[in-house]
């Protein structure tokens, strides 16, 4: 049975619940899915970007077709389970909890408790990559987004590695999307590249429960993160 099968049979069994709300939610993915941790976290991603994703276009007020085609690059879902994760995406949209709410507990269900979690920057990645998908992050995608960073825990010089390399900032510092201070030694510019092309490799990413298809984010944030060091790497050879 594949993933989608199995996030389809646990929708099935959260929806038809009375409340249904984001506690049913983060309790039914501990419980059913409490025997395989690696499929735990999968579902867990999953559930966290399809619910934080509808809690995003209720703030934004308008879901766009680039962002329905941006959600659908993140997840190829079979045509037979499209039902069901647009009932989950329903569900989280309906419900009165608000989306603090929904980051907090999605951040318990898949975080490490640590900051900077690396699944929980996942996630970010991905609200991101749908809010740009119509050319622009608006000004309550943008608010949004920054509170979903400060509940998850992403320190302020991170969220602002993240938001470069999503965000057309003008002339962006590519120290800023490498996450480096301005001055330091090449050496030290190189090591933290190797790091961050490292951390981001395509296995690794799996391995944190990342759908396969996450991995075309993963590409667009590995091509953010070379393009800024080769910019650091020419500058400071034509200085």
């Amino acid at each position: 049975m594949s993933i989608w099968d199995r996030l389809g049979d646990f929708i099935t069994r959260v929806s038809s619940s009375t409340s249904s709300g984001v506690a049913d939610v983060v309790e039914a993915v501990r419980t059913v899915f409490s025997g395989d941790p690696d499929l735990r976290r999968r579902v867990a991603f999953s559930v966290a970007m399809i619910a934080l994703s509808a809690k995003m276009a209720k703030a934004d007020g308008i879901v766009t077709q680039d962002e329905v085609r941006a959600f659908q690059q993140i997840f190829e879902v079979p045509k037979e389970q499209t039902r069901n994760v647009a009932r989950l995406y329903d569900l989280a949209k309906r419900d009165i909890a608000g989306f603090e709410t929904y980051a907090a507990r999605m951040a318990q269900l898949c975080g490490s408790g640590h900051s900077n979690c690396a699944m929980l920057e996942d996630i970010l990645d991905g609200l991101f990559h749908i809010a740009k998908a119509d050319g622009l992050v608006h000004e309550r995608e943008g608010q949004f987004l920054h509170r979903i960073a400060e509940i998850f825990r992403i320190e302020e010089a991170h969220y602002q590695s993240i938001l470069a390399r999503h965000v057309d900032l003008g002339a962006a510092d590519p120290y800023v999307v490498l996450g480096i201070e301005r001055g330091k030694p090449f050496e030290e510019v190189r090591k933290r590249y190797r790091k961050l092309v490292s951390d981001n490799h395509p296995d690794r990413l799996i391995a944190r429960g990342l759908p396969q298809e996450f991995i075309k984010i993963a590409t667009s944030r590995i091509a953010a993160i070379n393009a800024a060091y080769e910019m650091i790497e020419r500058g400071l050879r034509h200085a």
